[in-house]
């Protein structure tokens, strides 16, 4: 058998991507979107308000008496709604139109 010889170790070895290179990129292309197309900020806000308003929710049904639970019924029906038009609406302002994902 033939023995196999290394010439350079690893560590020595310049890695050439990822490379950023501004300069060799197309002109649509932009490594600084966000690949989805939806602002995080968004997502994050969306799944904070999530979590937070079914605790509320779900605090209001168990404990509450009768109107509590009326209020917290009627308190979804009218709060979720406006807040997903909300966060819609900033979605939308704060998206990368210049670059769209798709």
């Amino acid at each position: 058998m033939a023995a196999t010889t290394h010439s350079d170790p690893p560590s020595s070895i310049e890695p050439h991507n990822p490379v950023r290179d501004d300069s060799k990129l197309a002109p649509t292309e932009d490594l600084d979107r966000m690949p989805d197309g939806a602002p995080h900020r968004v997502i994050g806000m969306t799944a904070f308000f999530a979590v937070v308003f079914a605790m509320l929710v779900g605090f209001m049904l168990l404990v509450g008496s009768t109107w509590t639970r009326v209020a917290a019924v009627i308190l979804a029906l009218i709060t979720i709604p406006i807040v997903v038009s909300q966060l819609r609406k900033k979605a939308d302002r704060e998206r990368d139109h210049v670059h769209p994902s798709r």
